[in-house]
């Protein structure tokens, strides 16, 4: 049976959608002919961080810069392992400048960096589960950026194939519950992976949550969790039942203004991990 859940102070970095629009199409969720407010989007964000601060984490902004409207989505900036940042290096030109903009504010704030020398986007395909690193590629990330982070942080990375262009990085098909090391647990939506990823997530964690289509479809996964409360968007009711049954504690939060941009809570939401 897996651990009762428990909490633990977070540290987060959010960028505020000031510029935010679907102005161009890089993921299925993005249709630049359909109406953005950038009011509504700003309104949930605050509602998202107001959150995170009543559960007790430490929330830091970085300043969002015109002309990058998907800068929100600021688990897609960095990696930060043990207090080092291993940066992105974005797939597509229109975010690009996003990964240097993250990188300076860490540098500028004393964060040891590394500047990634592989297409990677950051903690959207690379999350920490214990001692290891699950690293999503098919979309967004080439299968070159887990060596390449394997060498900076030392840790063990299981890469992941991803397999439907809707959940195109790994937060969005799959949530970590719980990152403590000998407490590991994580919610997944297996149509999303490639049978030998989902064979291998099945080997590592047999106990974990599995997502049904209406949760996916809500990017219900696209969760964050403090090892007891799990910030979750409201459609993912079935899974919000289940983490009730495991003694997890929801927080639905509406962010369906930035889910068109293909993004929920977890892509609106970067860990900076300390040192240990």
């Amino acid at each position: 049976m897996p651990a009762t859940p428990q909490s633990t102070r977070r540290h987060y970095l959010m960028c505020e959608p000031t510029h935010y629009t679907v102005s161009y199409e890089i993921n299925p969720w993005m249709d630049s002919t359909r109406y953005t407010d950038a009011g509504l989007a700003v309104q949930q964000w605050q509602t998202l961080r107001a959150t995170f601060e009543q559960l007790g984490h430490t929330v830091e902004t970085i300043d969002p810069i015109p002309g990058l409207p998907d800068m929100v989505y600021a688990a897609n900036g960095a990696t930060v392992v043990d207090g080092l940042v291993y940066s992105a290096k974005f797939r597509y030109p229109e975010r690009q400048p996003e990964g240097p903009a993250y990188e300076k504010w860490f540098a500028d704030h004393g964060y040891v960096t590394h500047t990634a020398e592989v297409v990677n986007e950051g903690e959207g395909d690379i999350l920490g589960v214990g001692d290891v690193l699950l690293a999503g590629t098919g979309f967004r990330t080439d299968r070159a950026a887990h060596a390449e982070i394997a060498r900076v942080t030392g840790r063990e990375v299981v890469s992941l194939e991803l397999v439907d262009a809707h959940y195109y990085h790994l937060d969005t098909a799959l949530a970590v519950l719980d990152s403590t090391p000998g407490r590991e647990q994580v919610a997944y939506f297996p149509p999303a992976f490639s049978e030998a990823s989902r064979a291998e997530l099945e080997r590592r964690y047999p106990d974990a949550v599995i997502a049904s289509e209406r949760d996916a479809a809500c990017l219900g996964l696209n969760a964050v969790s403090d090892g007891l409360n799990v910030v979750v968007a409201p459609g993912a009711v079935d899974l919000a039942a289940q983490l009730t049954d495991r003694g997890f504690r929801p927080h639905p939060v509406d962010t369906s203004e930035l889910l068109k941009g293909g993004g929920g809570a977890k892509c609106c939401t970067l860990e900076i991990r300390p040192a240990r």
